[in-house]
Formats: C-alpha cells, structure tokens, sequence
C-alpha cells in the first residue's frame, strides 16, 4: 500500500473514503494510516467516525455473512431496551406481526437476493418466540400500514389470508394499535418507504442494500411528525 506522507493528506483521503462509501476500512486501516501520516492525535476520532457510519449503514451483505438466525438475535436484543414502538410500513407486514409462513416468504427472498446461509428455519424460529414481546405490558407498540401492504403478493393467497387473520388478532392486544390507511386517503406526505421509530432514540430504515440507523433529534423528530 503506498501511504501518502503528507499528514493533512492523509487524513483527508480516510474521511473521503468513509464519506464517499467507496471502502470501509478497518480499525488497522486507521490506525495504519494515521502512524504513517504522523497524526496519532486523530486516531480515536477517526475510529469513532468508522464506528458511527458502521452502524448508520449497516449493508446486509455484511450483516447476514454468517445467516439470518444471527441478525434475529441482533434486533431482538434491541427491541428490549425499547419501550415504544411506533411503525410505518407502506409494502410488507412489520416483522413483529408476521405469522411463520409470511416470515419464512420474507427471508426466502433475503436469502435469494444476497446469496447468504439459508438458516430460514431458524430465523423463522427466532421471530416468532421474538413475538412474545407483543405481550409485555410495559411495552406498546403504536403501527400505521397502507393498504397496499395487505394486498401486495408476496406471498400465496393461503399463507395472506393466514396473515391478515393474524392481524385481526394481534389487534385486540392492550398493546398494539393498528391502524391502516385505505388505498382511498389522499396522502399530505408521500409514503417513500417504512420506518422503525424506537422510542425517541433511534429510527431504522430498511433499503435494498442496507439497513439505516438515523439517530440525530432533527431526524427522529421529522419522522416522528409522520406518524
């Protein structure tokens, strides 16, 4: 590797690198570029700038290297911490509300898509007794769903209609608010994707290729203006 000795330059090309989403580099990369670049002083803010964009933009295909079963867990130990649960969805049922069949629909296509495990049955699994949450009464969990999320194929007609009665039921916990917004609303705000907003802490944000963790207030309150 050919390390620039110019230490403005060097600590420049790093958060380029990071900014620019070209390279994720390791905590060595840093540490290597910041001996070389003689700017010690910058390493720990360097790394804590590599730790915080880690998990902003987790990308799945680093996320689910080793399975889905794993990534279950992940969330899980989240969703414990969080007492308010409030969820937008504009496509798919919400994780927490999935029978098995639809869960085992939804990784099928994960594992399709990024080439990973297919630890399916154990995802399956780990949602599903994940679910029990739904009925701690010191949690509540406040969900809004279009339409179009109940009547989307992605799934067989069978394994829908077992979701939705899944829903009815799911409904008249003490814990749960569901509402749905009819294909007849005109919309003040476009619906561009769903989102998690747990407590007032964290939004999470599903693409693609990755999964978003925006945390600033400016952000948390705009998206808590939305629901």
């Amino acid at each position: 590797m050919n390390l620039p000795t110019n230490r403005t330059t060097g600590v420049i090309n790093v958060h380029e690198a990071l900014e620019n989403g070209r390279q994720t580099p390791t905590d060595e990369d840093i540490r290597g570029w910041t001996r070389a670049t003689n700017s010690g002083g910058e390493t720990e803010a360097l790394l804590a700038s590599l730790h915080t964009l880690e998990i902003q933009h987790a990308e799945w295909q680093r996320q689910l290297k080793t399975g889905l079963r794993p990534h279950q867990s992940e969330i899980a130990e989240l969703d414990a911490k969080t007492r308010l649960f409030r969820v937008f969805e504009s496509t798919v049922i919400p994780g927490l509300l999935q029978t098995a069949e639809y869960a085992r629909a939804r990784f099928a296509q994960g594992v399709a898509m990024f080439k990973v495990r297919n630890d399916i049955n154990e995802a399956v699994q780990a949602r599903v007794k994940h679910q029990e949450i739904l009925y701690r009464p010191d949690k509540r969990f406040h969900v809004v769903l279009t339409e179009a999320a109940l009547r989307l194929r992605l799934c067989s007609p069978e394994i829908m209609l077992g979701q939705l009665d899944r829903l009815v039921s799911l409904s008249a916990l003490p814990t749960v608010k569901l509402g749905i917004i009819g294909f007849e609303t005109q919309y003040v705000v476009a619906p561009w994707h769903g989102f998690w907003l747990l407590d007032n802490d964290r939004v999470m944000v599903e693409t693609f290729s990755a999964e978003l963790n925006l945390a600033q207030p400016q952000e948390i309150e705009l998206y808590g203006q939305h629901l």
